[in-house]
């Protein structure tokens, strides 16, 4: 299963006759051990690109809206190298579970919680975003970013099509279900998973890279499914369907775009 994907570059499929007769790479086909969170971070999160912080405003003011009890438990399932989905719960929850499937994107995480003498600063930035919502700002500002991520999460081993149903109440889910896969159903399939895995009434925050074919890190390539909003708007029907759809402006790529989805898991 993917981690967050902000791709670095898009896989270009073949042309020709075979092209077409080759299935799409499925998730079970794939080394995911062999993506790297240190290039993906210092690419995607050293800096607050435009892009991120349309989604972190929105994901601030949607979590900071709602009720979430002290007590609440959180998920953020494909994680990879990114901590501000995980970040945007922290405040509101007593624990926040990180559920990822790559031994590297796990090694990673668990060593964000174990930087004890020198902090990534980076997460600064987008911790200082959420504390300028007045629900986030009293928790923002008696505690660093690092210190809250180290307090309340948890780093666990697992696959989005493996998560436990009912068990979390509220998630985030950042370019993962398109990510995982260039196969149509297990797009779908991620989608339910992770709304299955919230309580009813949970509120949850999912962003999706769309028209994106695939990316590549460091050689490595991995697969997407190219999803547009109709597609996104479809596969949320069945367990969300009063979910928001919100385009972001990115200039990531031309031919890929940007969509989050926020909205409450149904009773």
């Amino acid at each position: 299963m993917a981690s967050s994907a902000t791709a670095l570059k898009t896989r270009r499929r073949g042309s020709g006759p075979t092209a077409d007769t080759v299935a799409p790479p499925r998730n079970d086909q794939v080394d995911w051990n062999l993506f790297n969170p240190k290039i993906y971070h210092a690419h995607n999160y050293r800096t607050l690109r435009d892009d991120d912080r349309q989604l972190v405003t929105h994901v601030r003011d949607f979590f900071g809206s709602v009720r979430i009890a002290p007590t609440a438990k959180g998920l953020d399932i494909g994680p990879g190298a990114n901590l501000y989905p995980s970040l945007s719960m922290l405040p509101f929850c007593g624990q926040v579970e990180l559920v990822e499937y790559s031994a590297a994107n796990i090694a990673w995480l668990r060593r964000q919680q174990l930087w004890l003498r020198r902090f990534d600063r980076s997460w600064d930035q987008f911790w200082s975003l959420y504390g300028e919502h007045p629900a986030y700002a009293p928790f923002v500002r008696a505690n660093r970013p690092l210190d809250a991520f180290r307090e309340k999460a948890t780093v666990s081993p697992g696959s989005i099509f493996e998560l436990k149903r009912a068990r979390w109440d509220v998630g985030t889910m950042f370019f993962v279900a398109c990510s995982l896969s260039a196969d149509r159903g297990e797009f779908f399939r991620g989608v339910s998973r992770f709304l299955e895995a919230l309580r009813p009434g949970a509120p949850f925050a999912a962003a999706f890279m769309t028209g994106s074919s695939g990316y590549e890190i460091k050689n490595q390539t991995f697969p997407a499914f190219p999803v547009n909003a109709d597609i996104i708007k479809h596969a949320l029907t069945r367990h969300a369907p009063g979910a928001e759809i919100t385009p972001i402006m990115t200039d990531l790529r031309p031919e890929v775009g940007m969509v989050l989805a926020t909205g409450f898991r149904r009773r």
